[in-house]
């Protein structure tokens, strides 16, 4: 068992007031390591280490950037198996899934190391004879990142890697759940060669998220989390004119329609739906399904459930881990109450799994909801599913689009008119056709709209614009003061 420390201007360090935390195994309650408990004066020093190096690391050449992070994808690829069962056994999704969570964070890292020699701009005409414009980006200075659980290492790396090889440097607060999991993240970047102050880690519960969110010179703020955290977070950090990037709650949404392959769909609704313990911000938490086929899905859906295996995600042959910890798995029980005081009835599970140790639940099916229930409106954030019965395309959109949250949807359906008013009319940032609603890749937007998000974008290109400033600039190479001359009665009468 070890201490985790906080990773400040180049060294490991104690939390200022001495204290730590313990980090468990959510499938055995084993303490998997004690964490510095920081405070106020932890973030003050990291955002101190942060400043400083910013003024080497944005002239460090871009390319010189994007080469680190090419290292750092090299070293995650060697230690990828070895960061996925501490993943495992820190937060508790299956060892695959761990693995895939490794693996996008290498793909991030190759891809902005290539954006090192892109960072592109561009030019345009000008009004003037013998003048240049161009636009330019320019790094926004320090930035801070809060992160969830639930992706301990690929949420991270599509704020961070982008923001360095932008040039800004980087406080990174992760999820109390998992500081483990960070520090070995962490250490792959130094490892790789990043210089000391231009990533810091400071470890602790959310008022140390506050402290940083709020500082005066930090001056991006990049969150994923709760809708009602993530707000909070919006307020405090847009009162002070910083740019914030909010990945908040989502409520998904699977449509089958009554000419879907029913094979295909009962095979993507469960891995949406029970895959990391529904515990993904994209996972499906509602089916949506035509009435013609409500019954025969149902019934495949039950069988398909009952054949999944629960246990600790170490165990090859597990297809279901636990939720992160208690508080999360009185929640997802909690609604269990809601569902049966709405009249609706679990055919597949509704209960705590039966383990010795651990915070185990059921994959769970709810037949028969209607949109307006609170378990049909709410984030459960559990191996939950609603299921809401529809007559046609119109209500079926209708329904997906009725909730406050808009991060994916999917639809399954053999008519490609129909996938066409889907993608049309589906009101959410990320949109499936024959596919489950989990699974985006890291060269396309990432990000919701509505209660999911405020309009910025992860991963791709649009991954930069929230680590930059657009600078223009002008070049008169005419040796002489012009000024402009515009015939104005040309411009009125067209």
């Amino acid at each position: 068992m070890s201490t985790i420390q906080n990773y400040i201007a180049g060294e490991w360090r104690a939390a200022s007031s001495g204290e730590t935390f313990a980090s468990l195994n959510p499938a055995t309650e084993a303490v998997i390591a004690h964490a510095a408990k920081s405070t106020r004066d932890d973030v003050e020093a990291a955002v101190a280490a942060a400043k400083a190096a910013f003024k080497g690391w944005r002239l460090t050449p871009a390319p010189r950037r994007g080469e680190i992070l090419f290292r750092v994808a090299e070293i995650l690829r060697d230690r990828k198996e070895d960061l996925s069962r501490l993943m495992t056994m820190e937060m508790g999704k299956v060892l695959t899934e761990a693995r895939g969570d490794v693996q996008e964070a290498i793909d991030m890292a190759y891809y902005m190391g290539g954006e090192g020699r892109r960072l592109l701009g561009y030019t345009a005409p000008v009004e003037m004879p013998n003048k240049f414009g161009m636009a330019l980006r320019e790094p926004s200075g320090v930035v801070a990142l809060v992160t969830p659980w639930n992706f301990p290492v690929a949420v991270p790396s599509w704020k961070m890697l982008p923001a360095l090889v932008a040039g800004n440097t980087v406080i990174w607060k992760p999820s109390e759940e998992t500081p483990a999991m960070s520090a070995a993240f962490v250490q792959v970047f130094i490892d790789a060669g990043l210089p000391p102050g231009v990533l810091n880690l400071v470890l602790g519960a959310g008022d140390v998220g506050g402290a940083l969110i709020t500082h005066p010179d930090v001056r991006v703020v990049s969150f994923t989390g709760s809708t009602a955290t993530g707000l909070s977070v919006y307020q405090q950090a847009a009162g002070q004119g910083k740019k914030v990037s909010l990945e908040m709650g989502g409520k998904n949404a699977i449509i089958v329609m009554d000419d879907a392959n029913l094979e295909l769909a009962v095979q993507a609704i469960t891995w949406s739906a029970f895959g990391t313990t529904g515990q993904r911000c994209t996972a499906t938490s509602r089916l949506i399904v035509h009435r013609d086929v409500h019954n025969q899905l149902v019934e495949a859906l039950v069988e398909k459930g009952r054949a999944l295996r629960v246990g600790d995600g170490l165990d090859p042959d597990v297809e279901v881990g636990p939720l992160v910890n208690m508080k999360a798995l009185t929640k997802v029980e909690s609604y269990m109450g809601v569902a049966q005081a709405e009249g609706v009835r679990a055919v597949l599970g509704g209960a705590r799994s039966a383990m010795p140790h651990g915070y185990f639940f059921q994959p769970t099916l709810l037949d028969h909801v209607s949109p307006e229930m609170r378990v049909a409106r709410e984030e459960i954030f559990g191996p939950v599913l609603s299921i809401i019965e529809v007559g046609s395309l119109d209500e079926a959109v209708e329904v997906n689009n009725s909730v406050i949250y808009g991060l994916s949807s999917s639809i399954f359906t053999e008519n490609v008119n129909a996938a066409f008013r889907a993608i049309r009319d589906l009101a959410t940032g990320i949109v499936y056709i024959n596919h489950g609603t989990t699974g985006a890749e890291i060269q396309f937007p990432f990000g919701g709209t509505r209660g999911t998000g405020n309009g910025m974008r992860e991963a791709g290109q649009t991954a930069l614009d929230g680590f930059t400033e657009w600078k223009s600039v002008y070049v008169d190479y005419s040796g002489r003061l012009q000024r402009a001359q515009i015939d104005t009665d040309a411009v009125l009468n067209g």
